[in-house]
């Protein structure tokens, strides 16, 4: 385990400076990330691991006392109500623990949402296609 010194340029940087047990957690929350949104870029974004597709998509941090997953749209989070129940929920963020880990699959399923409404966006953001007159 490294001190975080500087600002990290990758998410290896960010995680090397943390507790073995903290980087395993996060390991598998980074690989569910992954496995939901294959094409999604990894960056580094308000010192923070970050991905990204078609715009911001979900990010996620390691403090004292707890871990976040961030950038759940509001109206997500209550259509996983039930499923969040375990976990501190604030905003748009989920905060969670090495007790307490988010389980892979529920990560997974709230990438993917995410993905959805991140293609929607995009999607409004393209201009109409004009209609082709036919004599």
């Amino acid at each position: 385990m490294k001190t975080l010194t500087s600002i990290p340029k990758t998410v290896d940087d960010y995680l090397e400076a943390h507790p073995p047990e903290i980087v395993q957690m996060m390991e598998e929350l980074r690989s569910a990330i992954r496995k939901a949104a294959p094409k999604a870029e990894e960056i580094i974004s308000y010192q923070i691991p970050t991905y990204k597709y078609k715009g911001a998509l979900v990010h996620f941090a390691i403090f004292k006392n707890h871990c976040s997953f961030f950038g759940v749209d509001k109206n997500l989070l209550k259509s996983f109500s039930k499923e969040l129940e375990p976990f501190d929920v604030k905003g748009t963020t989920i905060h969670f623990t090495l007790e307490n880990p988010l389980p892979s699959s529920l990560t997974q399923k709230l990438v993917k949402e995410r993905l959805k409404q991140n293609e929607a966006r995009d999607e409004m953001k393209k201009p109409n296609k004009k209609s082709v007159k036919r004599s």
